[in-house]
């Protein structure tokens, strides 16, 4: 049984099923079907679904105060942030509060401008940011972009692991805007020392670096934050997605240095940094514990060598790090992912030749075993 929204403008293509409950690893359909969920909503459920943190959280607050504008101080916004700054690099000390990813990417470049006076903002070719103007400047490729051109001034792209190609044009530049790991575009992890690199850069040129951890953020790496792995604090943090484990919620944190530069009243959002997101938010951070990143580390690792042990002709290449992970296909994605749901496992996809797994933070070793399995046969039944 499908239940279909008749009234929204159609941008998604649907994937043919109504998912209406969840539990843990699992999701249910209208039919009452179990699937086994091995993208945890683009990324944003990491602690699954129904997690008991986070839910008696939320109803301690539904039942106390749902919103409350930043004009007026609040316990639970103050709560979110001392959990927050805990565990963040120490020079990252103050925050602005956004409803989503793309957000939270419009206000880094707006801070970035105030900050630095200058307009150039250079990103990355396939990398990704969001789909509003400021963040769809930003973000490569013509897929999104042709549609609303022209978009803002002043962006750019280099090569994405290219740090030659970023420093015959940095200079001038006001901001540098990298995903440590790109994830839309199929999960491409860079060299080792390629975000070390770009620190230097923007260091001897005076720009600042803004880094959007708005996928690999909240342990999905298996450390806090990815960009930990290569030792690099940005001048500015973009995190959403799974910071608080569903509900819709964004932050941009910058640097002591960066804040006092940013005019009062230049920047806000009615909705942002309400209770009810912040206490969701506060139980998600204190629920990814060292010994959950533990896990993903060490299970992250293991799916990653699972996944390269299929023997399938339509795979090319396998690529990951932690529970971040993509199986890029030498043809369409598409009968993939529709054979993968049919089997009971919804998985995602990147790009049109690229299968993204993003199981949620608490995945056991049995569930990215079936998930790994479900896969090979699918692959062996589509390459007949």
């Amino acid at each position: 049984m499908t239940i279909e929204a008749t009234a929204e403008i159609p941008l998604y293509a649907k994937r043919g099923i109504s998912l209406i409950r969840g539990e843990g690893m699992y999701l249910w359909d209208a039919d009452g079907r179990r699937y086994l969920d091995a993208m945890s909503n683009y990324g944003v459920n990491i602690l699954g679904h129904s997690h008991p943190a986070v839910d008696s959280a939320v109803e301690t607050q539904l039942k106390r105060l749902i919103s409350c504008h930043q004009s007026f101080y609040n316990d639970a916004r103050a709560s979110f942030e001392q959990a927050l700054t805990e565990r963040l690099p120490a020079a990252l000390t103050r925050l602005s509060y956004a409803n989503s990813g793309a957000e939270s990417i419009e206000a880094a470049i707006k801070f970035a401008r105030a900050a630095t006076g200058k307009q150039r903002v250079i990103a990355a070719t396939r990398g990704y940011h969001g789909r509003t103007i400021g963040a769809l400047s930003v973000t490569s490729g013509d897929k999104h972009r042709l549609p609303f051109e022209p978009l803002l001034a002043g962006c750019e792209h280099v090569p994405y692991d290219d740090v030659d190609a970023l420093s015959t044009v940095i200079r001038g530049a006001g901001a540098v805007l990298l995903e440590p790991i790109q994830g839309e575009a199929g999960v491409f992890v860079p060299a080792a020392e390629y975000l070390t690199a770009v620190r230097r850069l923007c260091n001897e040129n005076g720009a600042l670096l803004i880094l959007d951890e708005v996928q690999t953020g909240m342990g999905r790496t298996g450390t806090f934050l990815a960009s930990e792995q290569q030792g690099t604090i940005p001048d500015i943090l973009c995190l959403s997605k799974g910071i608080a484990n569903g509900l819709p919620m964004g932050v941009t944190v910058v640097s002591t240095e960066v804040a006092e530069r940013i005019p009062a009243g230049s920047h806000g959002s009615t909705f942002a940094g309400n209770p009810l997101a912040c206490a969701a938010g506060r139980a998600t951070i204190e629920s990814v514990t060292e010994d959950l990143l533990e896990g993903v580390r060490t299970n992250g690792s293991r799916f990653v060598q699972r996944l390269k042990q299929i023997e399938a002709p339509l795979i090319r290449e396998v690529r990951g790090r932690g529970l971040m992970c993509a199986v890029e296909l030498r043809t369409r994605v598409t009968p993939l992912l529709k054979s993968l749901q049919e089997r009971g496992v919804l998985a995602l996809p990147a790009g049109g030749r690229t299968i993204r797994l993003l199981p949620p933070l608490i995945a056991e070793w049995s569930h990215l075993e079936t998930i790994a399995d479900t896969l090979a046969d699918a692959l062996a039944e589509l390459s007949q």
